[in-house]
């Protein structure tokens, strides 16, 4: 089997698909644009063969190189990398070498316009957030949205990446401001839900069977985070006592997604709603066809004592009749991170003397990706959530008393 591997270096910890994919007897074939020199050993040591190219958006450098990989390997059978930013290069290889796994570019609006996504949503008998496309020439469609469904509202790109680029409007200077800022794209605006988000992660097998499931809780919301002082709190959770299971099953299949990561966003209400529904009912939100960023692979291991690496890998090589390991929730992992300019009480020292048998790792991550995950970030596990909240408190408590509670 010969798989190509888009970007294998970014983030550091990628590395460990294209390891486990090598362990079970496949060709990794990585295309990057960090140069060979410069990788992580764990990295070099994942692939077959890496193949250095100047810009990823070069298309025409990265067909020629692809194509070089098939002229010497033979048929390509995945084309991956785990990262949103490039589904649609991976899409456009797919479509080029009539690679049949996976999402062509044809199948992309299906999953990259939020609007599209409410659709699905709607068929798995998941209610949605309402919404209205704006032109960006006629502010006069926002201001009657605003009139139906009152302030705030939200507004982001019906296309786009990741938290980027969205705003919440709560007045009518704030709409005047994000007029004045907007690209030329299309925007959606839908109504604000009073509520936090939680996830339902996992990975399917070749029939569009769930393998492997959890969940996270966002107690910081990724646009509070970009609002706010850059403080992250999110920990993983068992989607089968939370109810979140049998709502993520039917929009696994209303995606139909096959041999491959997903990661669904909702929303739970905090309190009632006139139109959306009552307190702890579940709305969807977006949908991303790739393994949940940040660490959050590391904290589903963690959670469950498993290795989804390996489980991802064994559901491109088996298609067929492979029996996976049953697992079960055992612990809640806590992604803890620390805002860029804030003052705190306890220093990093202080925090793993006090819970050296319960942190896992303390990162720093890329600054071009910090901005959603905290500038210092402190991986721990617990046994409840009382013990979670009071890791939380402690590692975030701030010099001058004030909260990170947003």
């Amino acid at each position: 089997m010969n798989v190509i591997f888009i970007s294998p270096n970014f983030p550091e910890h990628f590395y460990n698909f294209c390891d486990r994919l090598k362990r079970l007897g496949v060709n990794v074939l990585g295309l990057g644009d960090c140069p060979y020199d410069q990788l992580d050993r764990r990295v070099v040591d994942s692939l077959t063969e890496y193949r250095w190219l100047p810009s990823l958006e070069d298309y025409e450098t990265v067909y020629r190189a692809a194509a070089d990989y098939i002229a010497r390997y033979g048929r390509i059978d995945y084309v991956e990398s785990q990262n949103e930013y490039w589904l649609e290069l991976e899409a456009r290889l797919r479509d080029d070498f009539n690679v049949s796994s996976g999402f062509r570019v044809a199948d992309l609006a299906d999953f990259k316009s939020k609007s599209k996504m409410k659709t699905f949503y709607a068929s798995a008998g998941v209610k949605t957030t309402r919404f209205r496309l704006v032109d960006p020439l006629d502010i006069e469609v926002l201001k009657a949205f605003v009139a139906e469904v009152g302030y705030p509202i939200v507004v982001k790109p019906d296309s786009g990446v990741g938290a980027s680029d969205t705003w919440r409007i709560s007045s009518e200077p704030e709409l005047a401001a994000f007029w004045t800022a907007k690209r030329d794209v299309q925007y959606i605006a839908e109504e604000f839900a009073p509520g936090h988000v939680e996830t339902f992660d996992g990975i399917t097998g070749a029939e569009g069977e769930i393998l492997f499931a959890t969940g996270q809780v966002m107690a910081v919301s990724p646009l509070d985070m970009l609002r706010g002082a850059g403080e992250n709190v999110s920990y993983t959770t068992d989607v089968v006592s939370t109810g979140l299971y049998q709502i993520g099953e039917r929009v696994v299949k209303a995606f139909d997604v096959k041999s491959r990561f997903f990661h669904f966003e909702f929303f739970r209400l905090d309190v009632d709603h006139p139109y959306l529904g009552r307190k702890g009912d579940v709305l969807g939100l977006e949908v991303n066809m790739r393994a949940p960023g940040g660490y959050i692979p590391d904290k589903m291991n963690y959670a469950y004592d498993v290795d989804v690496y390996q489980i991802w890998a064994e559901s491109l090589v088996y298609r067929a009749n492979r029996s996976f390991p049953n697992y079960a929730f055992k612990y809640y992992v806590a992604h803890i991170g620390r805002g860029p300019q804030i003052q705190y009480a306890h220093s990093p020292e202080e925090i793993r003397e006090r819970f050296r048998r319960r942190l896992l790792y303390e990162k720093e991550p890329p600054k071009s990706i910090n901005g959603t995950m905290g500038s210092r970030v402190f991986l721990l596990r617990s046994e409840s959530i009382d013990e979670l909240n009071g890791q939380s408190e402690f590692i975030l408590q701030r010099s001058d008393g004030t909260s990170w509670r947003v």
